[in-house]
């Protein structure tokens, strides 16, 4: 399994990747995040999946299209489109010997960026069939992988409005959620971001130790939350009175 997240606001656009790799019991770490072309037109290529398809696939693509050219796509939706094509391409070849083998032909791929003739940036989400959606406003973020388990943070509080730096704390939050639930999500964490403001790609790697202290807040101030969070008629059915009487049982029906 996997993690991987795009997040697209009005300020620009967030990716984050987890690096864990586990393959029965073994744990190693790959890249899953990329970013493709050449400055000032880059693009950002996360996947889950097999590794398998997903290297053939990229190779293709490194083959049909000089990816170190700004010059490459003129669009982003042009980028997609020669993804979705090396991608069915794969498909045809190697769909059977993995259906034989009990294994699913499965990549996911987030696609996202501003290029040349793109007015703004926007985001993709590309399926094993070769088919996408694009990133919705109302629900300005795309998650592959292990889904679930960030998904409450994101959409209790992003929006498209949301500023870019408090998006990018967001998303870290989403990961920690879904690292802390799921033994497949894990360290390292790419993360990159693009500003609308200089049209800018910024990446870093961080590892488990590089992020002690914002996981340790995390943890301590969500806790005094659930702690400071007023008491309820709800409360008192279901908990002792403070003189010490318990409080009989209410029928919710009522």
């Amino acid at each position: 399994m996997t993690y991987c997240l795009g997040i697209q606001t009005a300020g620009g656009l967030i990716a984050v990747a987890d690096g864990r790799v586990t393959a029965g019991s073994q744990m190693a770490s790959a890249r899953k995040l990329t970013l493709l072309g050449a400055s000032p037109y880059q693009f950002c290529f996360m996947t889950s999946g097999l590794r398998s398809v997903r290297d053939k696939t990229f190779a293709y693509l490194r083959k049909d299209h000089d990816l170190s050219s700004p010059d490459c796509f003129a669009s982003l939706l042009e980028a997609v489109a020669a993804i979705t094509e090396c991608l069915r391409q794969v498909a045809i070849e190697d769909r059977d010997a993995l259906e034989s083998s009990d294994l699913s032909f499965n990549l996911h791929t987030i696609v996202a960026g501003q290029l040349r003739d793109d007015p703004e940036p926007s985001m993709f989400l590309v399926y094993p069939e070769g088919n996408w959606i694009q990133v919705d406003r109302r629900t300005p973020y795309l998650t592959i992988g292990s889904t679930s388990y960030g998904k409450p943070i994101l959409d209790r509080a992003l929006s498209f409005q949301t500023e870019l730096r408090h998006a990018l704390k967001l998303a870290y939050l989403a990961f920690d959620s879904t690292r802390l639930s799921s033994t497949d999500v894990g360290y390292p964490l790419d993360m990159a971001t693009f500003s609308t403001a200089d049209r800018t790609w910024r990446e870093a790697l961080f590892q488990q130790d590089d992020l002690i202290e914002e996981r340790r807040w995390w943890n301590e101030h969500i806790t005094q939350l659930a702690e400071s969070m007023p008491d309820g008629p709800w409360t008192g059915s279901l908990l002792p009175a403070a003189d010490g009487n318990v409080s009989p049982l209410r029928d919710p029906r009522r």
